[in-house]
């Protein structure tokens, strides 16, 4: 019998196909593992260069919402500009100069770390947890990735005389602007609405629209919020993640690129031209964020050293390289 053939007259669903392969995981010659996910490649008039998996469907594009999120403090009339403005839209890596300004732009607007409503947390980045816990110092707020961000929305807040406690709602007035900000750069309805692991409000949309909003970002007008976020990522790329962190390395390495990846193993990058990707792990492995996005950027005509550094990602056996994981298409 055909599988999708019907049973005593109700038609069973057609079987979906699994997802493609992304990476794989190869240790001594052998492949261990494998991670599956969805992948668009835009051309640079925006048409869909490459697809793999559906990226029509919703997914939650977690931090690499975050330059939409700023966008949105802008539209509600906050004056931020370059480092603030980075570190506005970043998932920060902990290290001293982004705790340092995060306390600087609650203090310039009359707040404090009590203010903050995301979870308190340790530093994102390994080399920083280690440091921090040596100094025997725990979980804090400001600490959190997200802290950055949720100054530059308390600060939005306090300025048009918002309420600050519950400035996460999904109804507050600011929360309002980001989900016109998401609609508006992807060019499609927001598909679910749920909650990050910040506490904010997180919007659904296509890979194709996140792509869409990314190109969207560096093609904008010069005087518009999304481009100016889109500069001030550029410009300040160590505010945006950290010194140590994938983001970082391309948006100093490629000219123009800007680029920014969300937990569960999202990622989005816009090239200057409105050559754009987006893509999601579907197990939300990270380590296979770095290889799958390298090769993406191939795909794209990117060059030059920085896809080695960010594509690198050996496995070791007995402290010695033995294996990687490595982009399959």
């Amino acid at each position: 019998m055909h599988d999708n053939a019907p049973i005593s007259g109700i038609d069973r669903p057609a079987i979906s196909q699994p997802a493609p392969v992304l990476a794989e995981v190869v240790r001594s010659g052998f492949t261990e593992g494998r991670h599956r996910g969805s992948l668009v490649l835009l051309a640079a008039d925006g048409s869909v260069l490459e697809s793999l998996g559906d990226v029509t469907a919703p997914v939650f594009p977690r931090s690499s919402n975050k330059p939409l999120q700023a966008a949105a403090v802008l539209r509600a009339g906050l004056d931020l500009s370059g480092e603030r403005l980075a570190l506005a839209a970043a998932s920060h890596s902990g290290e001293g100069f982004h705790l340092d300004l995060v306390q600087k732009m609650l203090a310039e607007h009359g707040l404090t770390e009590s203010d903050l409503q995301c979870p308190p947390d340790l530093p994102l980045d390994s080399v920083e947890k280690e440091t921090y816990l040596a100094a025997g110092r725990g979980r804090e707020r400001v600490t959190m990735n997200c802290s950055g961000k949720h100054a530059a929305m308390l600060a939005a807040c306090k300025q048009n005389s918002w309420p600050l406690e519950n400035y996460l709602a999904a109804e507050h007035p600011l929360q309002r602007l980001v989900h016109d900000v998401v609609e508006d750069a992807s060019g499609e309805q927001v598909a679910a609405v749920g909650t990050d692991g910040c506490g904010a409000p997180l919007m659904a949309i296509s890979l194709t629209g996140l792509a869409r909003a990314f190109r969207s970002f560096v093609l904008a007008d010069p005087a518009t919020p999304e481009r100016r976020v889109a500069d001030a990522m550029r410009a300040h790329p160590e505010y945006v993640a950290g010194t140590r962190r994938a983001d970082t390395w391309l948006m100093q390495g490629v000219p123009g690129a800007l680029s920014k990846m969300g937990a569960e193993a999202v990622q989005a990058v816009a090239l200057p031209d409105g050559r754009a990707l987006a893509f999601k792990v579907d197990d939300g492995g990270l380590r296979a964020l770095g290889p799958v996005l390298a090769r993406a950027l191939t795909r794209l005509g990117v060059s030059g050293p920085v896809l080695d550094r960010i594509g690198s990602a050996p496995l070791l056996g007995g402290g010695e390289r033995v294996g990687e994981i490595r982009a399959t298409f």
